[in-house]
């Protein structure tokens, strides 16, 4: 019943029945074919030029980060410096304050002595013209002015003239630390000239970049639209055919038997491959896949360009591990929902025995298991992609895959799951993980902080504002939470802060703003909020400490009150 040639027959199955898969044949679609990494650019953005100009920024931001530390401690001791001077002056004013009263008294004294004749009196106070006060206050000075006013005078003057030395030396100080404030600030100010210089150069790179992405966005799109019909056009060659998809137990067993009609699909062991069986007529057979796989890949092509989200599992964005796992559970097959528990659970298959609707595992011996997908054919895939940020189809790069899994079968006992080696760092969706404590430069697409292009973004709903595609399906998500507990939507004022705005920011506010090229904002994973949100204590505050967790926003630890840096706008996305 079944042969060899089966081995054959396959080939012609997928060459025949799944042509209509085969983006690349497809008429005027040449230019769109499937990518190994789809939204990623090449060209400018790998390109020498670029990488010397973002050198060029990580040096500048290198240098502003030494010098944060000598501004803010050159402005402490200028502060310190003001106070110190302030205050002499303000006790040289009551020196001399008390010297003139003292002048005063003896004066009024002497001229008393003189009117009189003899010492005056409260009478002859009077008598002159003086109010009760002047009185009390001058026979209280006469008490001292009898001991000797040349002393009282000398006092007074002394106390002056030292009021006058730590007033000399305030203002010597102060003198010393404005120089120094202006000497740190000229040398910032180099810094910031070089980073708003390499900045021009960055923007126009980056402009090319986004024309670039803007023009793969939009061949992806074509992609995705071209396979889903693709796709359609298999499972109405089935209806054509009078073919109706048995259920995935009808074909787990071959050997056993399949409905009438239809005969195995050969393996490259030589055995009759579990889980699909074909229907013979010419010139090509027609593969029939099982009722779930038929059903969880199209439930897939619906998902295609929704926003990729570590985390997340519908409907409005995936990531790699529950976009499959939602597909087959809309086909009533039950999977894990990450890449791992893919890996170890799912019955696996020779990779050159792929069909539609397999699993397929990518990774490397240096990251480990870094990828799943559903395959198309042995050349595609559709997945929740990191690096596209996006349901996408993209090609199947046959030197990275780990595996194959056919989810139709039963699952198996648990397997180890390859993980990084080396100290390398983990990769999930295909898209590195950087922990929260990593130092260095984190990545995203490929793009470095405050240079990812506008088209590789996504809108928030609120005009001129962008996040990182997950970052932004979460904000959206917590905003219209947060409308329905006070009616407005979240009010913001920053999102996604490009490398150009974070030097400008920066010049404004050295101490404050954080180094050109470092700033959460940069990555797209930061908001400032406003409506209230913006003061502790209100009840929008304290919403959003009780549910920005749900959507994966944190206030950072160092914005909290008490910390020294009180931000109770900030909010970051830590979803990932």
């Amino acid at each position: 019943m079944w042969s060899r040639s089966g081995t054959t027959a396959l080939g012609a199955v997928l060459a025949g029945a799944l042509l209509a898969l085969a983006v690349l044949a497809a008429p005027g679609t040449a230019a769109a074919a499937p990518r190994d990494q789809p939204g990623g650019t090449t060209g400018v953005l790998d390109s020498a030029e670029l990488t010397a100009l973002q050198d060029q920024a990580a040096d500048v931001q290198g240098d502003l980060q030494e010098r944060q530390a000598t501004v803010t401690a050159a402005q402490d001791r200028l502060a310190s410096a003001q106070q110190v001077a302030d205050a002499a002056a303000a006790e040289v004013a009551a020196a001399d304050t008390v010297l003139t009263q003292q002048q005063v008294a003896v004066s009024r004294y002497a001229s008393a002595v003189y009117r009189d004749g003899g010492a005056p009196t409260a009478l002859s106070l009077l008598l002159a013209g003086g109010d009760p006060g002047d009185v009390v206050s001058a026979l209280g000075y006469l008490d001292v002015i009898d001991t000797g006013t040349d002393a009282v005078l000398q006092a007074a003057e002394d106390r002056r003239q030292q009021a006058l030395a730590q007033q000399a030396s305030a203002d010597a100080a102060l003198s010393d630390s404005r120089t120094e404030a202006d000497a740190v600030a000229a040398q910032v100010g180099e810094l910031e000239a070089a980073a708003a210089s390499v900045t021009s150069r960055l923007d126009e790179a980056l402009g090319v970049v986004d024309r670039q992405l803007a023009q793969l966005q939009a061949e992806q799109l074509q992609v995705n639209a071209d396979t889903a019909a693709a796709w359609q056009g298999y499972v109405d060659q089935l209806a054509a055919a009078g073919v109706l998809p048995p259920p995935a137990a009808a074909l787990r067993d071959p050997v056993a038997g399949l409905p009438a009609g239809l005969v195995p699909v050969g393996g490259s062991t030589g055995a009759a491959q579990p889980g699909a069986a074909q229907l013979p007529r010419q010139p090509t057979s027609l593969l029939v896949l099982p009722a779930e796989t038929v059903a969880a890949v199209s439930a897939a092509m619906t998902d295609l360009g929704l926003p990729f989200a570590p985390g997340t599992a519908g409907p409005e964005s995936f990531d790699c591990g529950s976009l499959v796992q939602t597909a087959y559970a809309a086909a009533g097959i039950a999977v894990p929902g990450t890449q791992g528990e893919l890996f170890a659970t799912t019955s696996p298959v020779a990779p050159v025995d792929v069909l539609p609707g397999d699993l397929v595992f990518l990774g490397s011996a240096e990251s480990g298991l870094s990828h799943v997908g559903i395959a198309l054919d042995p050349q595609t895939m559709l997945a929740a992609d990191g690096r596209a940020g996006a349901v996408v189809v993209r090609g199947l790069p046959a030197d990275q895959v780990l595996g194959i899994g056919r989810p139709s079968l039963a699952l198996r006992a648990p397997v180890a799951v390859p993980g990084p080696t080396g100290g390398a760092l983990a990769v999930e969706c295909g898209n590195t993980v950087y922990p929260a404590t990593y130092d260095g430069s984190r990545s995203w697409g490929g793009y470095p902080n405050g240079l990812i292009p506008p088209s590789a973004l996504c809108p928030l709903g609120a005009a001129g504002h962008a996040l990182r595609c997950d970052a932004a399906a979460a904000y959206r998500a917590m905003s219209a939470a947060f409308a329905g507990a006070f009616g407005p939507a979240l009010c913001i004022t920053d999102s996604y802060r490009s490398y150009a705005s974070q030097v400008t920011l920066y010049g404004q506010k050295p101490a404050l703003a954080a180094v050109p090229g470092t700033s959460n904002h940069g990555w797209g994973l930061a908001v400032d909020l406003c409506g209230g949100v913006e003061s502790y204590g209100t009840a929008q505050y304290a919403w959003m400490v009780a549910n920005a967790g749900r959507f994966g926003f944190i206030h950072p630890t160092w914005a909290d009150p008490g910390n020294g840096r009180e931000e109770p706008w900030h909010w970051e996305y830590a979803g990932s």
